[in-house]
């Protein structure tokens, strides 16, 4: 009991130190050829303290109102002066004027060379920050210390994209191999940080591998066939502006094609894993060989699919039903919706996700017959 506990315990200062060295390292060396942008714009956190004047006009058969306003700036160099800035509000929708700001709001203004303050947008991240921060205590209170090492996965997750994979980006990396390694990396903080190292993560992962290699072939051999121009918002002509027209726009797409599924199939291998491991502890004499293992293995993964598809195509739906809603307004034809690229697109990484989904089932099960069966050391962990 000694033994596993050290074992434990040794195995999960492995895991954050691996993960640690990973995200320095990666970012060290993303960050070293990253493309930057210059800018001269400067931005400050302020809090309206007034409303000085509003001034009518009337401009492109739309009335605009021009509010002059006072605020503090409460944080950065700036921190504790009193500026003025002007906020334009419009009385017609199609103008997508900003909310009003009035005495006591957190306002987010800019700065420029010349020294003029200007309204960029009101701050809204403490809100979600609070809700954020329910959210993690319930999760430990609930969750203990799995719940913390949920959170601590996914804090590396986020670091993962946002400190690795998008300086490589920026630096001009494959972004086909830097979205694999990414992908590789969550799965194994998130497996190995909340499920122990152990052979219930150990086929979980190795699931998760197979899962996320048939998804990102399947994305990259289907978007070659479909000829794909790369262009699915207004974001990808921005990124063109930025790096260039030698910017790789169907890259970006099997990146998110892959990131998207990874959720899904991670889901799929942990519960597997996790089902096949209690019958092996619970009820042993039902887990007596490999082939009992992998049929109850693929029987349980049947019942999860249905509802892990279900989960992935709404997913999908909910994040891009903004520009439905404005693509079946426009157009009258059904065959032609559908043939839109950005449809294309959303249909391909719900069909890419289940088909990962789907082989993730029987290797997760394969591996788990094979680990659960086998007399070693660490057959009891």
């Amino acid at each position: 009991m000694k033994d596993k506990s050290a074992f434990n315990v040794t195995s999960y200062i492995v895991v954050i130190a691996l993960s640690l060295i990973f995200l320095y390292a990666g970012n060290r060396i993303a960050v070293r050829d990253a493309a930057h942008v210059d800018s001269t714009m400067r931005f400050y956190e302020a809090r309206v303290t007034r409303v000085l004047d509003v001034e009518t006009r009337d401009l492109a058969a739309s009335q605009w109102r021009i509010f002059t306003l006072e605020a503090e700036i409460r944080r950065g160099s700036h921190r504790g002066e009193i500026v003025t800035f002007s906020q334009n509000i419009s009385d017609n929708p199609m103008d997508l004027s900003p909310r009003q700001a009035w005495d006591g709001d957190r306002v987010l203004l800019s700065f420029s060379e010349h020294g003029e303050w200007g309204y960029v947008d009101h701050v809204r991240i403490y809100t979600v920050l609070i809700l954020g921060g329910v959210f993690v205590v319930l999760l430990v209170l609930f969750g203990r210390g799995k719940g913390f090492n949920s959170i601590l996965s996914l804090g590396f997750t986020c670091a993962a994209i946002f400190a690795v994979f998008i300086p490589l980006i920026m630096a001009g990396r494959s972004i086909y191999l830097s979205s694999i390694v990414v992908c590789m990396f969550s799965i194994a903080v998130t497996l190995f940080l909340v499920k122990g190292v152990n052979k219930r993560s150990g086929a979980a992962f190795a699931g998760c591998v197979g899962g996320v290699v048939v998804a990102g072939f399947l994305t990259y051999i289907t978007s070659r066939f479909l000829g794909f121009t790369g262009v699915t918002q207004e974001g990808s002509r921005h990124l063109l502006v930025i790096f260039g027209a030698e910017f790789d726009l169907h890259a970006v797409i099997f990146a998110g094609i892959i990131i998207g599924a990874v959720g899904a199939i991670t889901d799929m291998a942990v519960s597997i894993s996790s089902h096949l491991w209690e019958l092996r502890t619970n009820a042993p004499e039902m887990a007596t060989s490999p082939s009992g293992i992998f049929l109850s293995g693929i029987n349980v993964g049947k019942d999860i699919m249905g509802s892990s598809i279900n989960t992935l195509v709404l997913a999908y739906i909910g994040s891009s039903l903004t520009i439905i809603l404005v693509l079946v307004g426009q157009d009258t034809s059904l065959f032609r919706l559908i043939n839109r690229e950005l449809i294309i697109v959303d249909l391909l990484k719900a069909i890419v996700g289940v088909f990962g989904i789907f082989l993730t089932m029987p290797l997760t099960a394969g591996m788990c017959a094979v680990l659960y069966t086998r007399a070693g050391r660490f057959a009891k962990r």
